[in-house]
């Protein structure tokens, strides 16, 4: 009795535990059959007693309640996934930074090789048109043609000049070659031409013009620094060679360049000396870089009269009746000059004259060099130091240090000017001295 009272106990508290198992691992309704979670008992060898699994504590049943929420799972989703953001973030910085790398390497090899190409360009594959495209652009800027029409004594010199050969211009044909602006074609015009070319290359010119026949008259401002530098004497030749009548005028029609040596402490000292003492400290290291930035080109600067140590030289003497475009190319000239005064010598000073006389008249000044010419013999446009201001002024080539020179002592040497090969209106100058 006792053993049969037991057993029905036992399966019953079997039964009680399957179906709270049932209950949590399932749907938590009874399914017929058997459980799925729940093995078949196995037959185990005769003799060996049966071992009960042990029951699913209250720890068990959290722990798998736990996971069995989806937050859970959620949550761990968005570890990995945060994880992966963090991978992919990190592969993307290095990438980044390797194509930051990169760019910095393109950029570097472009400019390398754009600074290659620049001297290259420059210097072998830029067609000379090209620089004179970019020469006559700068003369069709209006600021710039107002720096000229502002020189009162260039612009009053031509306008008596053209009154003063009004006989030669009334009723005649007049070529202006490089009219800018055009004054000077007005002032043909009003003196009575007939008809008035007015030419230049420049951007400011209205329309092509064709010429019809030769001309009586060519006037023409044509001068740069120096004479030379950058002028258009070469067009003049041109269009005298082309267009102008045997025996007809040509305004100006001589043109005398001069140079000389001169002293000037004050321009030294501003650009030179200066670095000795700055604000009480010594910057002398600096005098070398100094001085190639400040004389390493011609200066276009004012000095006067008593900047010049000896009596002008003359250069070259400019027929516009008669000189060719070779005798342009290279200009030399020797000169032997005594100092006026004991002065440091700090360089060379250029400077021209312009004659503006009839077809019928020689150019007084050949062969007699002189700074002015005579009041009854032509106008002249004087750019002398001491003369009143043009906006050529005067052009210096300093030394990078000064020579003292005294009083009646030679000053021997020579002078060269050549045209620059990659464009004729430059000019480059080599100076010898003793």
């Amino acid at each position: 009795m006792e053993e049969q009272s037991s057993t029905p106990g036992e399966g019953s508290s079997s039964n009680t535990t399957t179906k709270k198992q049932r209950n949590y691992l399932g749907s938590g309704k009874p399914r017929r059959g058997r459980p799925r979670s729940i093995r078949p008992p196995r037959r185990l060898p005769a003799g060996q007693p049966e071992v009960q699994s042990p029951p699913c504590t209250d720890y068990d049943r959290a722990y798998f309640k736990y996971y069995s929420h989806v937050g859970v799972h959620e949550e761990m989703l968005k570890v990995y996934c945060y994880n992966y953001h963090v991978f992919f973030r990190l592969l993307l910085c290095i990438v980044d930074f390797l194509f930051i790398i990169c760019y910095l390497l393109i950029v570097y090899c472009n400019l390398y090789l754009y600074d290659i190409y620049c001297k290259v360009y420059c210097t072998y594959i830029v067609p000379v048109a090209s620089i004179h495209r970019m020469f006559w652009y700068s003369y069709g800027l209006i600021i710039r043609l107002i720096f000229f029409l502002q020189d009162q004594v260039r612009t009053e010199t031509y306008r008596n000049a053209i009154l003063q050969h009004q006989s030669h211009i009334k009723g005649k044909v007049v070529l202006d070659v490089g009219c800018g602006t055009g004054i000077l074609s007005i002032f043909c015009a009003q003196a009575g031409a007939k008809r008035v070319y007015a030419v230049d290359a420049s951007e400011i010119a209205m329309q092509d013009v064709q010429i019809n026949g030769m001309v009586d008259v060519i006037v023409s401002e044509w001068m740069g620094y120096m004479l030379l530098y950058e002028s258009m004497l070469g067009s003049v030749i041109f269009a005298r060679d082309r267009w102008l009548k045997p025996g007809g005028l040509i305004l100006p029609s001589h043109a005398v360049l001069y140079m000389a040596p001169v002293t000037h402490p004050d321009r030294y000292a501003e650009s030179i000396d200066f670095w000795r003492n700055v604000y009480g400290v010594d910057m002398s290291p600096l005098l070398p870089l100094a001085k190639q930035c400040a004389f390493e080109e011609p200066c276009v600067e004012t000095i006067n009269g008593e900047n010049v140590l000896t009596w002008p030289h003359e250069v070259k003497n400019v027929d516009c009746y008669t000189i060719t475009i070779k005798e342009l190319e290279s200009v030399t000239t020797r000169f032997k000059l005594q100092s006026m005064m004991k002065a440091p010598l700090h360089g060379f000073a250029f400077w021209f004259d312009v004659e503006f006389n009839g077809p019928d008249k020689t150019n007084p000044s050949s062969g007699h060099p002189r700074k002015r010419a005579r009041p009854d013999d032509a106008l002249v446009l004087s750019t002398a130091p001491g003369d009143p201001y043009t906006h050529w002024q005067q052009t210096l080539v300093y030394f990078d240090d000064p020579v003292e020179v005294e009083k009646d002592q030679v000053i021997d040497g020579s002078a060269t000017l050549t045209q620059c090969k990659e464009n004729n209106r430059f000019m480059d100058i080599h100076l010898e001295y003793a």
